[in-house]
């Protein structure tokens, strides 16, 4: 059985140990190691992670018994509007498909509920097999972004939707 508890900033290198764990798998086919490194840092440094914490995201953590199996952040009222922004959300490769996922989302979803929310919204790269997740379990395809990151990086992404 999955639980899932909500993450504080004690939690940091768990979420930092699982992101570098992840994401070679995730990105090392669509990323060079330059940019996954750079996306990292940027991404998952303590001062970054502690300043997402000190912000409005909401991490939460997956466990199966004292496992942790992954994570995920969201942000209800995202740029004050009636959308529930998934900003984050990576299981361990030898934990993906034993539902976790979906637990993170119905998790996420649950909050956007909540928060009286009309729409779930994500951004994930084109090339990602995540893609067809999301889309399986009933986000569409609302738009393509490539956003600057630095350094000369871009991060081509769709943004996915789910209408509540």
């Amino acid at each position: 059985m999955i639980r899932i508890l909500q993450a504080t900033i004690t939690d940091i290198p768990l979420i930092q140990e699982i992101a570098h764990k992840t994401w070679p798998n995730t990105y090392g086919s669509i990323l060079s190691q330059e940019q996954l490194d750079y996306m990292l840092d940027l991404m998952y440094s303590d001062e970054s992670l502690l300043e997402q914490f000190k912000v409005k995201p909401l991490f939460f953590l997956a466990y199966e018994d004292d496992m942790c199996l992954g994570f995920t952040s969201c942000e209800n009222n995202y740029l004050n509007t009636k959308v529930t922004r998934l900003h984050k959300i990576y299981i361990l490769p030898e934990a993906q498909g034993k539902g976790v996922g979906n637990a993170l989302i119905e998790k996420v979803v649950g909050l956007a509920k909540e928060n009286q929310s009309e729409v779930v919204s994500l951004n994930v790269n084109k090339f990602n097999k995540a893609v067809s997740f999301y889309q399986k379990i009933g986000f569409e395809i609302a738009s393509e972004e490539d956003l600057d990151i630095g350094d000369g990086y871009l991060m081509e992404d769709y943004k996915m939707e789910l209408k509540l």
